[in-house]
């Protein structure tokens, strides 16, 4: 660890020095005053005084760098059968000219514009235009519940909402208009105008405050970048789940920017004119980083694919996206690999696809299995590097630097911290724990840059939250453990952490020991209350495709296996086989709206769930497994 060791230390013992340093990839119309501001404490403050546009860090200059020609965007839609390939040139000219339109709408430095897309060019492009108008965008999920969708417009009361007339899923077409007519209809705050893109996939009725797209930058003139402040929002990305007052997580756009720069190549090993493919979605934050931001400020080519690569007809979805866009990297959850492997168990499928000039595969969301993890490394003959970020943080936490020192692979952890995090282990207490155990993880403050410096409307919710209870750190929610060398082990979120018979143990070890059974595909684990031991383990497993033993002897055969690797303390005693696991439309297993289910005992009597927040989430994992509105 040689060069990254000495790459960590700087960014810790001189945060200031070391950031400025990688602020140089940027492009500023105005230097710092001040690299490093600590007087909003436990906020983290970055280049104060320095003046930038996002915009035309992600465009601009690169085409007046003479690379106006390379394609900068790649839209493959499986579901409209169409492949689109934008220059940096022609994207700037596309944001340019909506720019001009949101302007012409009367939207300038501070408004708010919520952006409510599929995955399609425009959804990008709106968010580049919000960007170089130095107005702020928040991008809700394309088809989000209209409740959700007032809740959001109340509290960042935008002064456009840009939308489209649907969203594609497989087997079905989703109206976002009637969505967004009723989210407006609910909202107390109601905006100038609505932005609507029409698909010919089903065209939206318009009302008076409803304007086309293709009217709206019909004409427009070009806009130019407005220099915003560094601490300035770049954007809100509201949290699912919420109730009451969603939480709007914050970017800034100066720390944003060199974070992002730095870790393109420092983490994710690409250069520029090299094609990186984040298989995410722009309405979660691994989509703005990662498919619009991070590639764009780098001169990168990203892939947006518009569809779901796995749970689909076509098992090879993913490697023909690879194989046809010359892809180095790509970037996706444990569970879209979970699933593959399930679909194709020995690979066939991989070995019809040229994938010479694929690299490395980055795994994020939720923990990454040992058993996922040598699974794909055997299939795909490259390195699989799992790595630990979170919305609030907009970039990595804990990785291996694929730019600066591949390091050795040891599965279930994301590798060491990245620079400017100062990762620690604490008992509940505060007190940091030594080498091995488990506790609650957490970052000693400063955070570095790209972090979040605040929420929207929020700053008591946002010190209460993540900075009272371990006050000088910030809170990650995540549990875990460094081991002797100084890998980080993400085993759990803290409330995933159970009680058993006063033993504390991590649900995710448990399902680590499940998805090491040859015949599971992926697994769950839950504390269910328990009168006796406070709390006792329950699993659900999904079986591989093709596995027809006999469910009772392959529960036994858990049961002993986690007997023999955790031990007795573990008291796990109890195993399900379903069909599938509820999860978000990002891939993320709904474990809290399971143990909500499991508290309230479903399996015992009939259970009602009140909170909307979690009817929410279970009526979007219902739809996400075909299940028809209604």
């Amino acid at each position: 660890m040689g060069r990254y060791a000495e790459l960590h230390r700087r960014s810790l013992e001189d945060p200031e020095g070391f950031w400025a340093a990688q602020a140089a990839r940027i492009d500023w119309t105005r230097p710092w005053d001040q690299v490093l501001d600590l007087s909003e404490a436990p906020a983290t403050r970055w280049f104060r005084g320095g003046q930038l546009n996002t915009c035309w860090n992600a465009l601009d200059r690169h085409v007046a760098a003479g690379r106006g020609a390379q394609v900068a965007l790649i839209y493959d839609s499986p579901m409209t059968g169409q492949v689109h390939s934008y220059s940096y040139a022609e994207l700037t000219d596309y944001v340019a000219r909506f720019a001009g339109a949101l302007a012409a709408e009367g939207v300038g430095k501070g408004d708010r514009v919520i952006i409510y897309m599929p995955m399609v060019p425009e959804a990008a492009v709106a968010m580049l235009a919000c960007a170089r108008l130095g107005a702020v965008h928040s991008v809700v999920f394309g088809g989000f519940a209209a409740n959700e969708l007032a809740t959001r417009i109340d509290d960042c009361q935008p002064k456009v909402i840009v939308a489209a007339s649907c969203g594609l899923e497989p087997g079905r077409v989703v109206a976002y208009k009637p969505l967004l007519d009723a989210a407006i209809a609910m909202a107390v705050h109601k905006p100038a105008r609505c932005i609507v893109l029409q698909r010919p996939q089903h065209a939206a009725e318009l009302g008076e405050r409803d304007v086309t797209w293709a009217h709206a930058i019909a004409g427009a003139p070009r806009a130019d970048c407005v220099p915003v402040e560094a601490t300035d929002p770049l954007y809100i990305l509201y949290t699912s789940g919420t109730t009451g007052q969603p939480k709007g997580i914050v970017r800034d756009n100066g720390g944003h920017a060199v974070a992002l720069a730095w870790s393109m190549e420092g983490l994710y090993g690409v250069k520029p004119g090299e094609v990186f493919w984040a298989a995410s979605d722009v309405g979660w934050v691994v989509g703005h980083s990662y498919i619009v931001y991070a590639p764009l400020i780098c001169g990168v080519t990203s892939v947006l694919y518009e569809g779901k690569p796995v749970g689909t007809p076509d098992p090879g979805a993913f490697w023909r996206v690879i194989q046809q866009h010359r892809v180095a990297a790509l970037f996706t959850a444990p569970t879209a690999f979970r699933a593959i492997r399930q679909q194709d168990p020995k690979g066939e499928y991989i070995g019809k696809y040229d994938l010479s000039h694929f690299r490395t595969l980055f795994l994020a969301g939720e923990r990454c299995d040992p058993d996922t993890l040598a699974w794909a490394e055997a299939q795909l003959k490259v390195p699989v590097v799992d790595h630990w970020w979170q919305t609030e943080t907009g970039w990595c936490i804990a990785g291996n630097w694929q730019g600066v020192e591949p390091m050795p692979v040891k599965p279930g952890s994301p590798t060491v911290p990245g620079p400017g995090w100062d990762l620690r282990v604490l008992d509940p207490e505060g007190h940091e724990v030594p080498r091995g155990q488990i506790g609650a993880l957490v970052a000693k403050l400063p955070l570095p840059p790209g972090t979040f410096p605040g929420l929207w409307n929020g700053r008591e919710r946002y010190e209460r939250a993540y900075f009272a209870h371990f006050p000088g750190y910030y809170e990650t929610g995540d549990a875990g453990m460094l081991d002797q060398d100084g890998y980080v082990f993400v085993m759990a979120r803290t409330d995933d952490i159970i009680n058993v018979a006063g033993h504390r143990l991590s649900t995710g070890a448990m399902e680590e020991v499940l998805a090491s059974h040859p015949d599971v595909a992926e697994c769950a684990v839950l504390g269910a209350a328990d009168a006796l031991k406070g709390q006792v383990p329950l699993g659900f497993v999904v079986l591989k495709k093709g596995v027809n033993r006999p469910h009772p002897e392959i529960v036994k055969e858990l049961v002993a296996l986690v007997r023999d690797r955790i031990g007795p303390v573990a008291a796990f005693k109890s195993a399900c086989v379903v069909a599938r696991l509820p999860k978000t439309r990002s891939g993320k297993i709904l474990r809290a709206t399971m143990r909500k289910l499991a508290d309230a005992e479903p399996f015992k009597t009939p259970a009602t769930i009140d909170d909307p927040a979690i009817l929410e989430e279970i009526k979007g994992a219902l739809q996400g497994i075909g299940y028809a509105k209604g």
